[in-house]
């Protein structure tokens, strides 16, 4: 059967981007390492050519394809955390490895990749039947740099941020 599997871009170090990647949330790991095998754009015969890897079961794969390029929020990759602790620890990993925040949890790591570091608790707020609610939560959202689950809570219920 056919998958989608997201190929990232990288100038030399897919290496350790993709090492950073796994490091990120369980059920992470790097599964296969290619290596060029000839001198090329991509560099020297024996150089790593692709990783690659998954992140929470995601395949992903790195190119080491030579010249630098530019990412765009055109597309995002998003890691749905488990609940506050999860979100900190991702996001301070990024930050901690060179990203820049942005707004409603989104940052740029150092390679420009746009990441979004998401609570799943968000999606069911902003899912849910009541309207008002959502719309509260969704408010409270695009307030925030690192997405606060608590304050989506008590913005979702009705309740003062105090």
């Amino acid at each position: 059967m056919s998958k989608l599997v997201p190929c990232m871009w990288f100038s030399g170090d897919a290496v350790e981007a993709a090492k950073f990647y796994v490091s990120l949330v369980p059920n992470s790991e790097i599964t296969h390492i290619q290596h060029n095998v000839s001198d090329g754009p991509s560099g020297k015969e024996g150089s790593v050519l692709v990783v690659e890897f998954t992140v929470a079961g995601q395949p992903l794969v790195a190119l080491n394809g030579g010249m630098k390029m530019e990412y765009t929020h055109a597309i995002s990759l998003m890691i749905h955390c488990d609940d506050q602790t999860q979100v900190d620890s991702v996001w301070n990993a990024f930050l901690a490895h060179g990203a820049k925040e942005e707004q409603c949890g989104w940052l740029r790591d150092r390679w420009g990749v746009a990441w979004q570091v998401v609570p799943k608790a968000m999606f069911e707020y902003l899912s849910s039947p009541d309207k008002a609610a959502a719309a509260r939560a969704w408010q409270a959202m695009m307030n925030m740099v690192k997405l606060d689950v608590e304050v989506l809570r008590r913005a979702f219920e009705g309740k003062s941020a105090a």
